[in-house]
């Protein structure tokens, strides 16, 4: 069972991270999207983006595994499909390959680079296979930041599945507890701080939180506001960052 013990505020032994949402923008698509159907571009980037998600809870719940970038064209073609949008084999292999390329957030690389200048290991945990989030890191020109890149294809299944979050402590070999995790996604951070991580929410949207019975351990807007707490320099006080009064 993982550790409840807290963590020392600011002394982790690494930082994860999720990809898609947090590292990438899912909703980069949608710019494409737009080019192919004027006006539909953003309901094609929301919809796909929602179940994809879908079908890979269904899956994981069902214990019916299929790759994540199988489940993306599936949701991608359900999508078109819901939209009454006509998509032939070329608009999709070019919806895809935009997938795989998908823009980062303006703030990543520089955020990315100063954790690792402080001497913090850093990783990805992903619903992403392998191939999909190889190609991603590569053409972002993130790969040589990450010391390790943790797929949940390697127990075949997918998040909030507690053997996918068994990854990160199994690859640093540290408890939960002593790793980061960080996610824009808010039930990905409940789901990690169920398995026993310190958790950061990004929420950039100013979402309200997801009523699951649980918080994340810090919230920012950028992931530039990860740093101060994974090195303890967060200033007591600020706006940018919370610790959950109840940790």
């Amino acid at each position: 069972m993982p550790s409840t013990a807290p963590a020392r505020p600011g002394r982790f032994d690494a930082v994860v991270f999720d990809a898609y949402g947090t590292l990438f923008d899912v909703n980069s698509v949608a710019s494409l999207a737009e080019q192919l159907w004027r006006g539909r571009g953003e309901a094609l980037a929301a919809l796909w983006r929602r179940k994809q998600l879908e079908y890979s809870w269904l899956r994981g719940l069902a214990g019916r595994y299929r790759p994540f970038l199988e489940i993306t064209r599936d949701a991608l073609r359900h999508s078109a499909r819901a939209l009454d949008l006509a998509m032939d084999e070329a608009t999709e292999a070019r919806l895809m390959g935009q997938y795989a390329c998908l823009s980062t957030f303006p703030e990543n690389m520089a955020a990315l680079r100063d954790m690792k200048g402080a001497g913090l290991a850093l990783g990805v945990l992903t619903n992403g296979d392998p191939e999909m989030i190889g190609v991603s890191l590569r053409s972002a020109g993130m790969t040589s930041l990450f010391d390790a890149v943790l797929s949940a294809d390697q127990v075949r299944s997918f998040k909030t599945d507690d053997q996918v979050y068994a990854l990160g402590p199994a690859a640093f070999g540290c408890d939960a507890r002593r790793i980061l995790f960080v996610s824009s996604n808010c039930w990905d951070v409940i789901g990690a701080g169920w398995h026993g991580y310190t958790t950061f929410w990004i929420n950039r949207q100013g979402a309200p939180l997801d009523e699951l019975g649980a918080e994340p351990d810090f919230t920012g807007a950028l992931l530039t506001d990860v740093l101060a707490v994974a090195t303890g320099e967060r200033a007591a006080g600020s706006t940018e960052t919370r610790r959950n009064p109840h940790d």
